[in-house]
């Protein structure tokens, strides 16, 4: 069920209908168009989170987005925010487009907010977060932000397996990485719908789940909404009318004994049929199941994968819904449990989830992404986000590659480091040399080091609605700083500055106001710009005095 708070909202929202332009409280409600210039030196954010190194949107952008059925695998909102104290927001999936100086959101019958301030970002956004997607005062398990976190993926992909499993987190320990949360990934089990152990991969499930706990391990599973076709789960559910339908096939639908009217849905792990969590029942087939993995082998969280909207484009479901609201339901599924992750989500700002950016090549361009696709995800609400698996999470990339970059390993461990999640996948001591393996363990135990700093901040977020890792712009506007991609702010006291092109070994650092005590022990009076040293094993770092 949707929190009260926005049930609420939609509800003042339709009250207002009957104007096409008023004003209520600080909004002013359009219905279906809203159209405006951008501002001299305004800047905006917002949308989709994939769309992070776009960001900020100026005079000079042209770009649209239509966030009907899309979120273009990654998080979505319909929330935009500007450096001037302008916000934009609507319930509904809207389109928006820069142009020639312009922005204008659209939907036929859609309820579009827009308001002003203050006069920065950070005003607009703390007013906008309050009034559409407020906090609950709650965060992801606390262990998501305080250690590091490791993915099975990149290392076994599609043989998830007991022994291998075992190995990966002796090796962890074996190479002096902190223990941390791991998730064990995609085909662990036997079919999707099906979640059991796999019994030829696994012979002693609880017993490897006990033997990860006294390692120092949470232990998370990879989950999803899909239902292999050709199995027992899929019949036993379409029988009770569990999953979505075919429109063509079920015009009128029964909502029992569907079996042969499913819509049969082609994801990137063939074609399957989908759940139909728009019904309260299948939502409680699917958390019985997940319980079963908690108190059955001792599972301590959930991967919930493969949510995205653009599945749902075509379907018939119990209670009339958009993708959007179907992708809402999903994450909504994660909500019970603590310990989970998110890749692809929609309107679930403020709320418990740990998110993580979409899967990024092995690349320097990819590299790039990951800073301003954070500051991107803060500044639409998702404040609980991991920047993807530490040297890209695409695994084509890592298939017998004769050309793995160590030194693109190494600095991208160095800007995960002090972000408020990490996340490992490939095993650094498997592909990179002695030294550029101890220079990733040492990233490792620097985030564990400031593991409560980031938890503070969490509980901090729960509570105010703002961003974790910030932009310059954020905590000091009106400054020539909103187009900074390289660098970023944890909270209000600590700058982080990592090397984000190849074969760097120095680069200039933007100072704010303050004086900034860096990692090299050295004193620094801002405002200043200032050229620094940074050998491969460096990750320059300043806390304000």
């Amino acid at each position: 069920m949707k929190p009260i708070a926005r049930y609420i909202l939609f509800i003042q929202s339709i009250l207002c209908l009957a104007v096409t332009s008023t004003v209520y409280s600080q909004d002013t409600i359009h219905k279906g168009v809203f159209e405006t210039s951008l501002l001299e030196n305004e800047v905006w954010w917002g949308g989709l989170s994939v769309d992070g190194g776009k960001m900020p949107y100026d005079a000079t952008t042209r770009l649209s987005r239509n966030l009907w059925g899309a979120n273009k695998g990654n998080q979505a909102t319909p929330f935009l925010v500007s450096s001037a104290g302008r916000y934009v927001w609507s319930e509904d999936p809207v389109e928006y487009t820069f142009a020639d100086g312009m922005l204008k959101v659209s939907r036929k019958d859609a309820v579009i907010h827009t308001g002003k301030a203050g006069n920065t970002v950070r005003d607009a956004f703390r007013h906008a977060s309050a009034r559409f997607f407020p906090s609950n005062g709650k965060i992801p398990d606390p262990l998501l932000f305080r250690e590091p976190q490791y993915n099975t993926w990149i290392e076994l992909m599609y043989d998830q397996n007991e022994k291998d499993i075992l190995n990966y987190a002796q090796a962890i320990h074996e190479n002096g990485y902190p223990s941390g949360v791991l998730m064990i990934d995609d085909n662990w089990q036997e079919d999707y719908g099906d979640w059991e152990f796999s019994a030829r991969r696994f012979d002693n499930p609880k017993a490897m789940m006990e033997q990860l706990h006294e390692k120092g391990f949470k232990v998370m599973l990879w989950v999803c909404p899909f239902i292999s076709s050709d199995s027992d789960e899929y019949r036993l559910l379409a029988k009770q009318g569990l999953m979505l339908l075919d429109p063509d096939r079920a015009k009128t639908p029964e909502w029992k004994n569907t079996q042969g009217k499913v819509a049969i849905i082609r994801w990137w792990n063939g074609a399957s049929g989908l759940l139909d969590l728009s019904n309260p029942k299948a939502i409680d087939w699917f958390q019985t199941q997940l319980d079963h993995l908690v108190d059955t082998y001792g599972v301590d969280g959930f991967k919930l994968d493969a949510g995205d909207a653009q599945f749902y484009g075509d379907v018939l479901s119990f209670s009339p819904s958009t993708p959007n609201d179907h992708t809402t339901y999903f994450a909504e599924v994660g909500l019970k449990y603590p310990l989970n992750e998110y890749r692809a989500s929609w309107k679930m700002a403020g709320l418990p989830l740990a998110q993580r950016l979409r899967d990024k090549n092995h690349d320097w361009a990819d590299l790039q992404e990951l800073i301003p696709g954070m500051i991107a995800t803060g500044l639409m609400g998702y404040a609980y986000t991991c920047p993807d698996m530490i040297g890209g999470g695409q695994y084509t990339a890592f298939l017998d590659n004769p050309d793995m970059d160590e030194e693109l390993i190494v600095r991208s461990a160095q800007v995960h480091a002090l972000m408020p999640m990490m996340q490992f996948s490939v095993a650094p001591w498997r592909v990179l040399n002695t030294r550029n393996n101890v220079i990733c363990r040492d990233m490792a135990r620097l985030h564990s080091e400031y593991g409560d700093l980031f938890v503070k901040l969490a509980r901090e977020s729960s509570r105010s609605g703002e961003p974790i890792i910030r932009s310059l712009e954020y905590n000091y506007p009106d400054q020539p700083y909103e187009r900074i991609k390289d660098q970023f702010m944890i909270g209000t006291e600590l700058l982080v500055a990592p090397v984000v092109e190849k074969g760097k070994r120095s680069r200039t650092v933007i100072f704010p106001e303050g004086n900034w005590l860096g990692d090299d022990g050295k004193l620094v009076r801002g405002p200043a710009s200032i050229e620094i040293d940074v050998p491969l094993e460096r990750l320059p770092f300043y806390f304000k005095q």
